[in-house]
């Protein structure tokens, strides 16, 4: 497996202003990378890691002050109830996916290497790429690939799924590729990059997912908590955004003109990686780092 670069690692900790005896939130754990300094540095407290990869046990850190719960970031609060805490110092999340994840070709998640076409987070839920290809109509996948991945031949490649699977089914990523370098536009490298974008949040139902955990933020985090999301792509940025600007994670109408503003944003504008980070760690090209104070 690949060794997991933590990104913007510096700016996550500065953002969280680590309180001694804090309690804080990994909502996204991974291989530990953040969850690692961030023991490092804080003067007792306790650390709740999330992840709901099965995998990440391997990883584990040994120390006392960590708790790392198998599950969905979207369950925060009844987790942290289960765990009889009732609110946290800090939150922070790194919505990429891991390097454990993308290296391990038997999940599917890189075009790079051929795999079952799977691309589930977690291998306790039902659907695989390969079962979404299958069972959806050109419509919905013509909506996935559009909404999802920004496609710009959705169409088309919706409907050259649709003719591929009438004769052979879709398994493997190379069964997928082959549809791909058909319809690739553009640059191919940005084009499966978004088509595999794409699959994966539909099956893994990432953005509704961060819509639950972004709300549900605003009942864990004390006054003065931090809210620390570095995201990847823009449809999950504009939703973090909007949310630390207005509390909300959809448009929604507010017919008395008043909005309601439960943080105060620490970033102003967007933060991305120095040239340095990005050079030396890949993964970090395309992130984006936001940081909010509860009032």
């Amino acid at each position: 497996m690949e060794a997991h670069t933590p990104v913007l690692l510096e700016e996550c900790m500065e953002g969280l202003a680590l309180k001694a005896g804090g309690i804080y939130v990994d909502a996204t754990y991974g291989s530990g990378g953040h969850t690692r300094e961030l023991l490092r540095r804080l003067q007792g407290g306790r650390v709740i890691a999330f992840d709901q990869d099965e995998d990440t046990g391997r990883y584990k850190i040994a120390d006392d002050r960590l708790t790392l719960v198998h599950q969905n970031f979207r369950y925060l609060r009844r987790m942290l109830r289960y765990l009889n805490v009732v609110v946290v110092d800090g939150v922070l999340a790194d919505l990429g996916v891991s390097s454990m994840q993308l290296s391990d070709a038997q999940r599917g998640f890189s075009y790079r290497w051929n795999g079952p076409l799977d691309l589930r987070m977690s291998r306790q839920t039902p659907l695989t790429a390969a079962a979404l290809l299958a069972q959806s109509t050109e419509e919905q996948l013509h909506a996935v690939f559009s909404r999802y991945g920004e496609v710009r031949n959705a169409r088309t490649l919706a409907r050259a799924i649709v003719r591929r699977r009438q004769h052979r089914p879709i398994q493997s990523v190379a069964d997928f590729m082959e549809i791909l370098r058909r319809c690739v536009r553009g640059n191919p490298h940005r084009y499966y990059a978004q088509a595999f974008q794409a699959l994966r949040i539909a099956v893994n139902d990432e953005l509704e997912a961060l819509k639950e955990f972004l709300l549900q933020t605003l009942e864990v985090l004390r006054s003065g908590g931090r809210l620390v999301v570095i995201s990847y792509h823009s449809l999950e940025d504009r939703i973090v955004k909007r949310f630390m600007h207005t509390g909300e994670v959809d448009i929604v109408s507010d017919k008395s003109g008043k909005e309601q503003r439960p943080f105060r944003l620490i970033t102003r504008r967007v933060v991305v990686p120095s040239a340095g980070e990005r050079a030396n760690n890949p993964r970090a090209r395309s992130a984006r780092l936001r940081i909010a104070e509860k009032r």
